[in-house]
């Protein structure tokens, strides 16, 4: 009987049943394939700070990144591409270097280095599904290490600032849509009517970027323009996550979460309280220091001397 299988990974939100790219080229792969996998969500747990998301967990076998664990299941007999010729393989492997090469910087970008996106999306998103204390630390730690990878991915030294390769990043990564939108064209997967790999990497790097509600994104509005891609997006959650529902918080965590949204409330309130306390000893002036008036002095002292 073969072990049964787990896979930890980012929960899902913005009706996807994940948000982590790698998270959902695993899952949608899974899906083709017909893998049974027990999805364990690293939400909540001490596992967003110590896991390497995706992590499969197949006995005693752990296996990280995408392309092993696709391998992995390969090896258990558990293959989308089996009736993948040769040239095809090729285009696979051709497709995937080229979205890891030129649409991961862009994505990796658009979520945790636009200011924008990752203040009112992506910071309070990974915040909110981290215990405390980490949710104070965990997104602005994953948002520098993100920093990083772009640049050692486009070159560049680590001294060097963002800003002199955004414009390159988006160029490319605009450039690798519109490729991918042609190579689809009309079909429903890259290659005949039976999704593989490829449609799998494809739609974990496109989901995320078609379903988040972000603020400022030029790669968003460009994605949004090629319909196919969009479509192909929206049919393969139709079509394979349709049926699937979040996983619900035992009640031990979901207390936890509650005790901690209450903890928070309460030091964003005395916070608050503080500052405008100390505003108000900084404007009243009762609290000015006290400097005597030397006209009124001089009088004064003249009037108390006697004639």
């Amino acid at each position: 009987m073969a072990a049964a299988m787990e896979l930890r990974c980012w929960g899902g939100d913005w009706g996807l049943p994940s948000v982590h790219t790698d998270s959902l080229v695993v899952l949608a792969y899974a899906k083709f394939s017909g893998t049974k996998l027990t999805v364990a969500p690293v939400d909540w747990t001490w596992k967003t700070l110590t896991a390497s998301v995706p992590e499969l967990v197949c006995g005693e076998s752990v296996v990280q990144e995408p392309t092993q664990i696709l391998n992995f299941l390969r090896k258990q007999r558990l293959n989308a591409d089996y009736e993948l010729t040769a040239r095809q393989g090729a285009d696979t492997m051709a497709y995937i270097a080229l979205l890891e090469e030129k649409l991961r910087p862009a994505l990796l970008h658009t979520f945790w280095v636009d200011a924008e996106n990752y203040s009112n999306l992506t910071r309070p998103w990974f915040a909110s599904r981290s215990p405390f204390p980490l949710n104070f630390f965990l997104p602005s730690r994953l948002a520098n290490i993100t920093l990083a990878r772009i640049l050692v991915t486009k070159g560049e030294g680590l001294l060097h600032r963002i800003s002199e390769v955004e414009g390159k990043i988006y160029s490319d990564a605009k450039e690798c849509l519109n490729l991918l939108s042609y190579r689809l064209g009309t079909a429903n997967y890259f290659f005949d009517n039976s999704p593989t790999s490829l449609d799998a990497f494809v739609f974990g790097f496109l989901a995320p970027l078609h379903k988040a509600d972000l603020t400022s994104s030029p790669l968003q509005s460009h994605l949004r323009q090629l319909d196919n891609l969009t479509r192909f997006c929206d049919n393969i959650l139709a079509a394979h996550f349709n049926a699937d529902k979040p996983c619900p918080l035992p009640p031990a965590m979901e207390t936890m979460d509650a005790n901690l949204q209450k903890l928070t409330q309460l030091v964003n309130k005395e916070s608050n309280l503080i500052e405008k306390m100390d505003d108000n000893l900084r404007s009243s002036p009762q609290h000015k220091p006290h400097r005597p008036d030397p006209k009124s002095s001089l009088s004064s002292s003249k009037s108390s001397t006697p004639a």
